[in-house]
C-alpha cells in the first residue's frame, strides 16, 4: 500500500480546500462567544439596545456561513476519501490478481475478502470523517485555548491542565486498542471464511446432515468475535468515565471561579458568559478523543493487514525480456521435469514431446500428478528441475499472456460465473467472439439442446457456480468455453467424468475431427484417451507406462487392468 503522504499529495487541492473550510467554520464558532460578550455587557449591561439588531444579524450571517463551510468541508472530505478507497481497493485487487496460485493455496477466501472490503473501509474512514474530526478536534481545542487565555489567563488554568490529561489517556487507550483491533480483524476474516465455505457448500452440508455441526463451528467463531469486541468495549468503558468527569468539571469550574472573579470586578459578566460558552465548546472535542483514538487504532490495524498482503510477492514472474512467438504451433515438450511443493515430490523426471496437432492422453490413479502437468504448462507453478517448452521455447521465457492465451482448458473443477450462458462461454474472448461462434461451440460440446430448452436460451442467467445445472451440463458449458476460444492447445482435465456414455461418445467424435490443434486429455476413462497418439500413465509422480492404446494393453500393466475393469472383461474373455 502507498504511504499515506502519497494520497495527501495526490489530492492536495481537495484537502487544502477542505481544511480551509474547516478553519473558517471553527473561526465562526470562536466568534460567536464574542457576540455574547457584546449582548450581555453592552446591550443588557449598558442598555445599548440599538446594538441588538446588529448582533442578531451577525449571528444569522455566522450561522449561514457555518452551514456553507461545514457542508463544503464534509463534502470534500467524504468525496476525496471515497476516491482514495476506490483507488486502494483497485490496487489491492490488482495486486491479488498478480499473486501466484500458491498464495491462494495458503490463504482463505474469507480472509482475502475481509482485507478487500472491511479493512479498506476502515482506512477510508481515516481519510474521511475520522481524519476530518481529528483535525477539527486539534484545531478547535487550540483556538479555544487561545480565546480563553485572551479572556482570562488565570481562569484558563483548569482547561489547559485538563486537555493534556485527556490527550495522554486517549493515546494510552489507543495503544491498548491496537492489539485488540488486530485480533478482531483476524477473527472477522476467520468468520467470513466459515460463512463463505458453508454458503458455497450448502448442498453438501445438507446432504450429510451437518447443519448442527456447521452452526456450532460458526457460533464458536462468532463467540470469539463477541469476546474480542467485549474486550474492546471494556477498555473503552474503563477510560470513558474519566473523559466524562473532566468534561463536566470544566464548565462547573468556570462558573465557580469565574463568578468569584466577576464579584471581585476582575471579569465582566459578558466575558464570563463567553468563557462558559468556550468551555462547553471544548467539551465535545475532549469526549471525541477516546472514540477517535478507537477508530484510528482500527484503521492502523487494517493498514497493517493490507500491507501484509502487499508484502506477498508472486512466485511466478513475468520474464524481464519475454520471447514473443509470432505464431504458436502448439508443440509441447517436458524435459526431465520434476516438481516439489512444500517439501513433497509431486512429479519426478517427466519427459515427453507432443508435436503440434497431435493428441496426448494422461492417465493414472488419483493423486498421481496428472493435473500438475497442466499446472506446469500454464505456469501456475514452475518446475523444480527440468524444462517445460512451448514450440521449443522454455515457458519461463514467454510472457504469461502469450503462454496462457495459447491454451484453452476445461478444468477438473468446473467454475461458472453468475452470468448468462453466453457470457460464460465468451469468457476470455468477450470482445471478439460472435454469437454464431458461441452457438457453434455449444453444439460441439453437445450443450445446444439443453441450453435451447432454458427459459431464455443462451441468454439465461445461471446461478452462482452454475447452481441449478447438473454436473454434466456444467462440464459441457465449460467445454463450449474451451472450444469457442479456438487456441493452438486444448486441455481437457477429466472433463467428461460427469457425462453419460452417449454424450461422451459424441464429444470424442468431435475431438477426433479436430486435427489442427494440439490436445492433452487427462482422464480416468479409457474411452477418453484410447484414440490419443500417445498415452502416458503416471504413478507416484513418475511415468510408469507409455505408448498407444494397443501397446499399453500389450504391456498388461495399470492401463490394461483399468481397461478390463471399465469394460467388464476378464482375461479369459479377452
Amino acid at each position: 500500500m502507498n504511504k499515506i503522504s502519497y494520497y495527501f499529495k495526490k489530492h492536495w487541492l481537495a484537502y487544502t480546500l477542505a481544511v480551509i473550510s474547516l478553519l473558517v467554520q471553527i473561526s465562526i464558532d470562536m466568534i460567536n462567544p464574542l457576540i455574547t460578550i457584546r449582548i450581555i455587557d453592552d446591550v443588557i449591561g449598558n442598555n445599548q439596545t440599538y446594538l441588538l439588531k446588529y448582533s442578531l444579524l451577525m449571528i444569522i450571517v455566522l450561522a449561514l456561513g457555518r452551514v456553507v463551510f461545514g457542508y463544503t468541508k464534509e463534502y470534500l472530505f467524504d468525496v476525496t476519501s471515497f476516491k482514495i478507497s476506490v483507488e486502494i481497493r483497485q490496487k489491492l485487487f490488482r495486486h491479488i490478481q498478480k499473486l501466484s496460485v500458491n498464495f491462494f493455496d495458503n490463504n482463505n477466501t474469507g480472509e482475502v475478502m475481509a482485507r478487500v472490503k472491511d479493512d479498506v473501509d476502515h482506512i477510508q474512514a481515516a481519510f474521511g470523517y475520522i481524519g476530518m474530526l481529528s483535525i477539527n478536534v486539534v484545531v478547535h481545542m487550540t483556538m479555544i485555548i487561545v480565546c480563553m487565555v485572551r479572556i482570562s489567563p488565570l481562569l484558563s488554568v483548569v482547561p489547559i491542565i485538563a486537555i493534556p490529561i485527556c490527550a495522554f489517556l486517549a493515546i494510552r487507550m489507543e495503544n491498548k486498542l491496537g492489539k485488540v483491533y488486530e485480533d478482531i480483524s483476524e477473527e472477522n476474516a476467520e468468520m467470513n471464511t466459515v460463512a463463505e465455505e458453508n454458503l458455497a457448500g450448502v448442498r453438501t452440508v445438507k446432504a450429510f446432515a451437518r447443519e448442527k455441526h456447521e452452526i456450532g463451528k460458526f457460533l464458536s467463531h462468532n463467540k470469539k468475535f463477541y469476546e474480542l469486541n467485549m474486550r474492546q468495549q471494556k477498555l473503552w468503558i474503563h477510560y470513558n468515565p474519566i473523559f466524562q468527569v473532566i468534561t463536566r468539571v470544566l464548565p462547573l469550574s468556570a462558573v465557580l471561579f469565574g463568578g468569584i472573579m466577576v464579584i471581585n470586578g476582575k471579569l465582566t459578566l459578558g466575558m464570563l458568559g463567553a468563557f462558559i460558552e468556550y468551555c462547553n465548546n471544548v467539551v465535545w472535542p475532549l469526549e471525541m478523543l477516546g472514540w477517535l483514538s478507537n477508530e484510528l487504532a482500527s484503521a492502523y490495524a487494517s493498514r497493517k493487514k493490507i500491507n501484509k498482503i502487499y508484502n506477498e510477492v508472486p512466485v511466478i514472474h513475468e520474464p524481464e525480456h519475454a520471447t514473443e512467438l509470432s505464431e504458436v504451433a502448439g508443440t509441447v515438450a517436458f524435459e526431465h521435469v520434476s516438481l516439489t511443493l512444500d517439501g513433497k515430490d509431486i512429479l519426478q523426471d517427466i519427459t515427453f514431446t507432443l508435436p503440434a496437432g497431435r493428441t496426448l492422453g494422461i492417465m493414472g490413479a488419483t493423486g498421481a500428478g496428472k493435473s500438475s502437468i497442466i499446472n506446469l504448462l500454464l505456469r501456475f507453478y514452475d518446475a523444480t528441475e527440468g524444462r517445460v517448452c512451448l514450440d521449443g521455447v522454455d515457458v519461463k521465457e514467454l510472457s504469461l499472456t502469450t503462454l496462457r492465451n495459447s491454451v484453452s482448458i476445461v478444468m477438473q473443477d468446473v467454475f461458472l460465473f453468475s452470468d448468462t450462458v453466453k457470457e460464460n462461454v465468451k469468457l476470455g474472448s468477450r470482445s471478439t467472439l460472435l454469437d454464431e461462434e458461441v452457438s457453434e461451440a455449444l453444439a460441439k460440446a453437445q450443450a445446444a439442446d439443453f441450453v435451447g430448452e432454458l427459459e431464455q436460451g443462451s441468454d439465461t442467467v445461471i446461478g452462482e457456480r452454475g447452481v441449478g445445472l447438473s454436473g454434466g451440463q456444467k462440464q459441457r458449458i465449460s467445454m463450449a468455453r474451451a472450444f469457442a476460444r479456438s487456441k493452438p492447445i486444448l486441455v481437457l482435465d477429466d472433463s467428461t467424468s460427469a457425462l453419460d456414455m452417449e454424450t461422451e461418445r459424441k464429444i470424442q467424435q468431435t475431438l477426433n475431427e479436430i486435427t489442427d490443434i494440439t490436445k492433452i486429455i487427462i482422464a480416468h476413462r479409457i474411452s477418453a484417451v484410447r484414440h490419443a497418439d500417445e498415452i502416458i500413465v503416471l504413478s507416484d509422480g513418475k511415468i510408469s507406462e507409455r505408448g498407444t492404446h494397443e501397446e499399453l494393453l500389450a504391456q498388461k500393466g495399470y492401463y490394461y487392468k483399468t481397461y478390463m475393469a471399465q469394460y467388464g472383461v476378464t482375461e479369459g474373455e479377452e
